[in-house]
């Protein structure tokens, strides 16, 4: 009897749809409809802010589920969905109207692989049941940041030259499809063990932007997603040299054995 009751609540809860992580999943997705309105105004610095804020947005959901103990199969399907349109179609349709367009048809293909990566991303990360420590291709919150901080970034230092937007989309995309390994910050225990260097550190972080808005989003989004391929670049190189020492190791142990029978 407790057996079957037990798997009841365990349903039950699957089949739920709580209230506060989803209603702010809602107001993620409200930033990014309002940001496709601003740039069909063309007033893409706004629209740009606004996929901002639903990126903030997007970080807050997750952890509140958690926190309130009311994650459901629910709420995490309507988070993708959510991502899908605010990460995904928003930034196509603002890098397209905003610059992107004047390639034709390359221009389109650029905005609909960056869809399509960012949807096929969000639906390997919903199956993917290995490791929970890191990223496996770029998020799409930090793609649709990419693009963002290039609309801000161009206000401060000019024009972005328009190839270089075009090139940037297709690289994104296939980044957020890659096997490129990205860090999360969801379970380091380092931010149990030290939140008060952590919240020093953060509100550095926060004086530095404020300083400078523009470039150091800009500068900050680059450095997280040219940092994954730096580091799996390295590793591998790390890796490289390790197995060549190993294999010199065992080749030495195996001439020293042949030598002492001999």
């Amino acid at each position: 009897m407790k057996k079957r009751t037990k798997i009841r609540t365990e349903d039950q809860k699957k089949r739920s749809v709580p209230f506060l992580p989803n209603f702010i999943t809602t107001i993620g997705l409200f930033f990014g409809f309002y940001s496709m309105s601003f740039s069909l105004k063309g007033n893409f610095t706004m629209a740009a802010w606004m996929i901002l804020m639903a990126g903030f947005i997007d970080g807050i959901d997750g952890r509140v589920a958690r926190a309130t103990n009311s994650t459901s199969a629910f709420g995490k399907e309507y988070d993708s969905l959510s991502d899908v349109i605010a990460f995904g179609v928003s930034p196509a349709i603002m890098a397209y109207l905003w610059q992107v367009n004047q390639f034709g048809r390359l221009g389109f293909i650029a905005c609909f692989l960056f869809v399509a990566c960012g949807a096929l991303r969000l639906a390997r990360f919903n199956t993917d049941t290995g490791d929970i420590t890191g990223f496996v291709g770029l998020p799409i919150p930090i793609a649709a940041a990419a693009v963002s901080s290039m609309v801000l970034l161009s206000r401060q230092v000019g024009a972005i030259p328009p190839p270089v937007i075009l090139i940037a989309m297709y690289a994104l995309s296939f980044m957020m499809v890659s096997t490129i390994r990205y860090p999360s910050f969801k379970h380091i225990s380092y931010i149990k063990a030290h939140p008060f260097q952590l919240l020093v550190a953060g509100l550095l972080v926060l004086v530095v932007v404020a300083l400078a808005p523009e470039i150091m989003i800009f500068a900050l989004v680059a450095a997280f997603a040219i940092g994954g391929p730096v580091y799996n670049a390295v590793m591998q190189v790390i890796d490289h040299i390790r197995e060549k020492k190993q294999e010199k190791e065992t080749d030495h142990e195996h001439t020293s054995r042949e030598n002492h029978h001999i």
